[in-house]
């Protein structure tokens, strides 16, 4: 069993859902601590100008103190409706963009507190257009604990993985020499970005997946994939 983990994302990039297309299951990893300035609440959409950060504002209050599962939504801004309408105003000449933007719009009207969440709702949301049918389980709803390599390795063995598909990054700090030991084989995902139609002059990689969604009619990108 291929096994990948990583941690919550809002809108994430392509990366991400190759590496969940290559996965026979997939942990969503929201026991670790929040990250400031990270993918995890916000990314980017392309714009006339370039690209744009659309980002979650969060209470931050004793966040060090606290897992991603843990952290609130800042529901005293308006930051909803903004990004529903930056999305808008920038991909509305995108092939079947009213039949696309109301199914997205319909997952931003849940009241959901937690960014956490929110962040799997829309994962969800996006599996099902991206047509990938990998399972995902929620780290915090698992019995096991550890940091860093320790944690990921655990991960492998409570679910029986026998391969580990890492993000690139694993190479700074997972320990493979354990993983080996252990009897788990750690693989390193090295994503190649491929070009599709994009709007808005020359092609920019590693936007937010609503660009792919919105610029692409049909989700084939992640069909029949393996490591």
């Amino acid at each position: 069993m291929i096994l990948s983990i990583h941690q919550p994302a809002y809108l994430p990039w392509l990366g991400y859902f190759d590496r969940i297309a290559r996965s026979d299951k997939f942990v969503y990893l929201d026991n670790v601590q929040f990250e400031r300035n990270s993918f995890i609440n916000r990314n980017r959409i392309k714009t006339s100008n370039g690209p744009t950060w659309l980002t979650i504002p969060v209470r931050l209050e004793d966040h060090f103190n606290k897992t991603i599962a843990d952290i609130e939504i800042d529901a005293q801004q308006d930051w909803k409706r903004k990004h529903l309408r930056s999305i808008e105003q920038n991909y509305r000449r995108a092939p079947d963009f009213t039949k696309k933007f109301d199914r997205l719009a319909a997952i931003y009207d849940a009241d959901v507190p937690r960014l956490s969440d929110f962040c799997f709702s829309h994962l969800l949301f996006w599996l099902r257009e991206l047509e990938i049918a990998t399972p995902i389980v929620r780290a915090s709803a698992l019995p096991v604990v550890g940091n860093k390599s320790e944690l990921i390795l655990n991960l492998c063995r409570h679910l029986g993985a026998a391969t580990y598909l890492s993000g690139s990054l694993g190479r700074d700090y997972l320990c493979v020499e354990e993983f080996s030991a252990a009897g788990v084989q750690v693989c390193f995902h090295e994503y190649v970005h491929p070009q599709y139609p994009q709007m808005h002059g020359s092609f920019t990689p590693a936007m937010g997946i609503v660009d792919y969604w919105m610029n692409c009619s049909e989700p084939t990108m992640f069909k029949a994939k393996t490591p």
